[in-house]
């Protein structure tokens, strides 16, 4: 998780636990016996790198409202993630905001599974794993935020990822690494490359890369040209010859006749051609 800027006396870094009972170093808060909580965390400046959809997988825990004792209705079990687009890093401990302007909400993340005081004496982590996305993104980077509003809960994680189709060679042409569109439903158009020795045939070749990052919906073909051969569709090769050795004409009488003159012994045989009167 990129080094985040919490706001004081409210989320705070310590030592805990993942499911497998490691030690880990996480963010937490646990303000539910006060009401009106309004508590930030807010992720350092991350370059957007060429994304137009940011995907963001988070893992927390969550404590059992009813678990605890004497706690007002106010006690929440969920949390709003929110971003905030921009061209340059604007947010430090000092200069952070710490209120819901000029963030854009993404989501209000709730848990599937809490936990309650018994579950955490017997080390019993219930974690959740939760992925949204945002988009489109045109600045040069974003940051995130995590708003707490009463819950009891810990920040194991986040991850921040996007997704691409990859480079390939299909149909005998080259297609670029390319970014998934602005929405999990976009299709963004490649063009292909004809590989060296191909040539394009019907109408321009391309694919189509789908929100989750796979190639789909061939157009169009390259095919090797000719005097070549495919190779696995992703190769054309030079097809092999034969020696030839010429026909010699050897004069007898009124009329040439050709002889054929063997190869010498090159360790693979020459194509034959037959002996002939003319």
């Amino acid at each position: 998780m990129c080094a985040p800027v919490a706001r004081p006396v409210q989320w705070e870094e310590v030592s805990g636990y993942d499911e497998n009972l490691n030690t880990i170093r996480t963010y937490q808060v646990c303000n539910v016996f006060e009401p009106n909580q309004n508590n930030w965390l807010l992720t350092t400046f991350i370059n957007r790198r060429g994304a137009h959809r940011i995907y963001t997988e988070m893992r927390f825990t969550v404590r059992d409202c009813s678990s605890l004792p004497n706690v007002p209705g106010s006690c929440k079990e969920t949390f709003n993630l929110y971003y905030y687009e921009t061209d340059s890093v604007i947010a430090t401990k000092k200069s952070a905001f710490w209120s819901e302007a000029p963030y854009l909400k993404v989501d209000t993340i709730a848990a599937d599974e809490s936990f309650s005081q018994v579950d955490f004496g017997g080390r019993l982590m219930k974690v959740n794993t939760e992925v949204r996305s945002f988009g489109p993104l045109t600045r040069n980077g974003f940051y995130l935020a995590f708003q707490d509003y009463g819950a009891c809960m810990s920040l194991l994680s986040v991850r921040v990822f996007f997704k691409k189709c990859p480079s390939i060679v299909q149909n005998f042409a080259v297609f670029p690494e390319t970014m998934t569109g602005a929405e999990s439903t976009s299709l963004v158009i490649a063009r292909g490359t004809c590989i060296p020795n191909a040539e394009e045939v019907d109408v321009p070749i391309k694919l189509y890369c789908n929100g989750d990052g796979e190639w789909m919906v061939p157009i169009g073909r390259c095919t090797c040209k000719p005097g070549y051969e495919a190779e696995n569709s992703v190769a054309c090769k030079g097809k092999s010859k034969g020696l030839v050795r010429p026909l010699l004409p050897v004069h007898l009488g009124q009329g040439p006749i050709f002889e054929f003159s063997p190869p010498p012994a090159l360790g693979q045989k020459g194509t034959e051609v037959p002996n002939g009167l003319l």
